[in-house]
């Protein structure tokens, strides 16, 4: 019991610690889904939401929904969304996955405690262990899966075989890279049982799961989940092949940190030599693993390597006890270095969050980010912000630099600072940050596994929309004002001249002294089936015009006068079109709309 002890404190000192951490990355999707459960428990993945400025449905997620069903749960048992609680539980997740290990570490390794350690001691371990991603459920399952298919195949145990397919089924109910669990069984089959027949049978577990589920989807819903997630990959350009590619790259560099990088060398070189059944199983599993997922991933994140991360440790502890000594000395304050950067990084959201939430009032507040700013921002009222949306005067729009924030226009108004927030942990590590270059949690930034710095990893404002008037009669789309005048349905500024419009463009002008015509000056380009533009001003047509195809024009409405100081011009077209790649809704360009 001394081994399994020691295993068991080690877990609980990486968890202890961290169990208030913040929410953090995708928590808050998965955290739809749950909310979602609440009232359709049959389907946490009909949870619609605001992803990268744009209203997505979940059934496009690129995860199963077992993990909503588990903080659904949860949430159905603590009422509400409580840090300590929830992460408290998901420990039980990383205990069960250390005790697999444990297991196979037995079977495959002749020092099963350093082999253990050693996954232990894996940065994803132990930085994605505290999140509520679906991380640590999917690795508990298939390391579950792996540890009892072995026994049960080895020992030609039915009973224990059916547990080992129950596991392969919530591994892949927990992530879609369950299903290759079948290859690396299969391989684990042929070595050791290949003539027992359920062995075969049962490396089908985890894909027949998905499968049943997808069309329980389409039964019950009409829609089939694959297939509003390959829409998705097609609209966000996940598989396009330069993107695959830099991902790809990504994950190979991050292969080499699962354990110490001064074990990864002389580990190969001692399982290549001995070319036992069990080594080729061990490398099998990797081969398998890695070539499937970097065919399926794109962000290049080292969490998608964790279900790796037991045979390399098991190669590995096959070195000497003092290589495996040193190797474990040196990855594991790594390991808990990034995980302290990495709470500090989501707390800082939530401590700005808290500090500011006086200042909200009865004012609607808009937050312009993804991941545990929005999710703490909308815990107090706020709403997500959707692109190119307009925001009125006395509203407020709270801002990531980091985050992905999505443009936006003031109706006239302009912004003021009311607060202002730098996210700057006191060790100079970052797995992700504002000019950094790691790619730890994705491949945008650079290829680094983690990076040092001592700069802020977040920039976070606050501003609130003041009503101004407008100062311009004629608004050319590269005037430096254009900003305070542009209302909604308009891009931003390209080629320093024009911008895309959507199906309305809608801007604010100066009303002229005297009478005066109103023109807009536009480009009908190529690719766009518009051909009928009109002009509004407050809401009544004053001139439209049906042009014959692709060109430069000019529409111009019968000068008249007009009262007041402002006016709202609107102009519209009868047609849009997209491109892939491309999610903004375009029609025609503008280069200058106004009086003249």
């Amino acid at each position: 019991m001394r081994p399994i002890l020691l295993i068991l404190a080690v877990v609980l000192l990486l968890r202890v610690p961290f169990l208030n951490q913040a929410i953090q990355g995708d928590d808050v999707n998965y955290l739809y889904g749950a909310q979602h459960a609440q009232i359709d428990p049959a389907h946490p993945t009909h949870a619609r939401y605001v992803f990268l400025g744009d209203l997505v449905d979940m059934r496009g997620h690129s995860h199963p929904p077992l993990n909503a069903w588990i903080l659904a749960l949860l949430l159905a048992l603590m009422g509400d969304v409580r840090e300590v609680p929830f992460h408290a539980a998901y420990a039980l997740f990383s205990v069960a996955a250390a005790m697999a290990m444990w297991s196979l570490s037995r079977r495959f390794s002749e020092r099963p405690l350093w082999a253990t350690l050693l996954f232990l001691a894996t940065p994803a371990f132990v930085v994605n262990g505290n999140s509520l991603e679906s991380d640590l459920p999917f690795l508990a399952f298939w390391m579950a899966a792996i540890a009892l298919f072995a026994n049960a195949v080895e020992r030609r145990s039915g009973p224990r075989l059916a547990l080992a397919c129950g596991c392969s089924a919530l591994a892949g109910m927990s992530a879609f890279q369950g299903v290759f669990l079948t290859p690396i069984l299969g391989v684990f089959v042929w070595l050791y049982a290949r003539d027992w027949r359920p062995a075969w049978i049962s490396t089908l577990a985890a894909p027949v799961a998905i499968a049943v589920w997808q069309v329980f989807e389409r039964v019950s819903s009409g829609a089939l989940p694959a297939a509003v997630l390959a829409g998705y990959f097609q609209t966000y350009g996940f598989q396009a092949i330069p993107q695959k590619v830099k991902s790809t790259v990504a994950l190979c560099i991050h292969a080499l940190w699962i354990v110490c990088p001064l074990l990864v060398p002389p580990a190969v070189a001692a399982s290549a030599k001995r070319r036992d059944r069990d080594a080729i199983f061990l490398f099998s599993w990797i081969f398998v693993f890695f070539v499937s997922v970097a065919a399926v991933v794109f962000a290049g994140s080292a969490r998608y390597l964790l279900p790796m991360a037991a045979p390399v440790a098991l190669l590995a502890s096959r070195l000497s006890p003092g290589w495996l000594a040193a190797g474990f000395a040196l990855q594991m304050p790594l390991s808990i270095a990034l995980a302290v950067v990495n709470y500090e990084h989501w707390d800082g959201y939530r401590r700005f969050v808290h500090a500011f939430r006086g200042q909200m009032g009865n004012r609607r507040v808009w937050v312009n980010a993804e991941w545990g700013l929005r999710f703490y921002l909308e815990a107090e009222g706020a709403l997500p912000l959707l692109n190119n949306q307009a925001v009125r005067p006395d509203e407020i729009v709270v801002s990531s630099e980091l985050g992905y924030p999505a443009p936006f226009t003031t109706g006239g108004g302009t912004l003021v600072s009311i607060a202002r927030a730098e996210i700057r942990p006191w060790l100079p590590l970052r797995i992700i940050g504002l000019g950094t270059k790691s790619a730890y949690s994705t491949v945008s930034g650079g290829f680094r596994p983690f990076d040092f710095s001592t700069g802020p990893i977040d920039r976070i404002r606050a501003d609130l929309v003041i009503e101004r008037k407008p100062t311009l009669e004629l608004l050319p789309m590269n005037s430096p004002e254009a900003s305070e005048h542009l209302v909604s349905g308009v891009y931003d500024l390209e080629e320093g001249r024009w911008r895309w419009m959507a199906a309305a463009a809608t801007v604010l002008l100066k009303a002229p002294r005297q009478a005066a015509p109103l023109h807009v000056s536009f480009v009908i380009p190529d690719a766009s089936p518009a051909r009928r533009v009109a002009l509004a001003i407050d809401g009544r047509e004053v001139a439209a015009q049906t042009f014959s195809g692709p060109g430069s024009y000019r529409l111009e409405a019968a000068a008249k006068e007009y009262g007041g100081e402002r006016l709202t011009v609107t102009v519209s077209a009868d047609k849009t079109f997209s491109v892939a790649g491309d999610r903004r809704e375009l029609s025609i360009i503008l280069t200058e709309v106004g009086f003249k």
